[in-house]
């Protein structure tokens, strides 16, 4: 991606970025550590081969995710988070104590009435 091609407004180039669900869930699984293809897969319950094909292309051409493919048969293809996909660690942090916060307000709200 070139930076032509980037919104103006911050939250928008991020949402351009990471704004689909299952790159979100990808990058989730990938913060832990290095994965395979079938691991992703299985990880993102509901993801087609082909989606998660088409993203983890999209997020490796944005400089997300490095792909590396070890010269075996059948071929090993290994997913890592580069250091910028590493620097989203806080945003998902952030989702992930909004989300908890959110079910509490939740609950609250069913116990009151």
């Amino acid at each position: 991606m070139e930076l032509k091609d980037l919104p103006k407004c911050p939250v928008e180039t991020t949402l351009k970025l990471i704004g689909e669900k299952w790159k979100i869930l990808i990058i989730r699984d990938l913060l832990n550590g290095t994965k395979r293809f079938g691991e992703l897969k299985k990880a993102c319950s509901g993801i087609s081969q082909k989606v998660l094909t088409t993203n983890l292309r999209a997020m490796e051409e944005d400089g997300l995710v490095k792909r590396e493919v070890f010269p075996e048969v059948p071929p090993r293809v290994e997913y890592t988070l580069t250091d910028v996909g590493y620097s989203l660690a806080p945003v998902l942090n952030a989702m992930a104590s909004w989300g908890t916060d959110y079910k509490l307000f939740l609950k609250l709200l069913q116990k009151r009435g």
